[in-house]
């Protein structure tokens, strides 16, 4: 066995490890609710670990029945921050779970993959 073997194996390893690793983190992310809240609450997006949105709430305080146009322009403007607020939570616990294992990945192959 020369000793080249030896370090293509360990590599080898390693990949499979982080390959379990990156698996795991995936399934993590999947099952992940994160929130995003607008209008000191009336509005909430929950959003998946992958950015799908789930479920939105609005809160019936929000609505002016004496003024439906207004009512929906706002309404609208709420939906779309607290769902900015939410994708931005899911983004950051993807880079949590996936950021450190994609950083791995371009190291352990001399930069092999860059942008994973």
């Amino acid at each position: 066995m020369n000793p080249g073997d030896i370090n293509l194996r360990q590599v080898l390893e390693q990949a499979q490890l982080m390959q379990q690793q990156f698996v795991n983190a995936q399934q993590e992310l999947s099952e992940a609710k994160v929130e995003g809240t607008a209008g000191g609450g009336l509005v909430v997006a929950t959003v998946s670990g992958g950015g799908d949105l789930l479920e939105l709430k609005i809160s019936p305080k929000v609505i002016d029945a004496e003024n439906p146009e207004e009512t929906a322009e706002t309404i609208a403007d709420l939906v779309i921050a607290a769902v900015r607020d939410a994708t931005r939570a899911a983004a950051e616990l993807q880079q949590e779970k996936l950021g450190p294992l994609t950083q791995g990945l371009g190291g352990a192959f001399g930069g092999a993959f860059p942008g994973v």
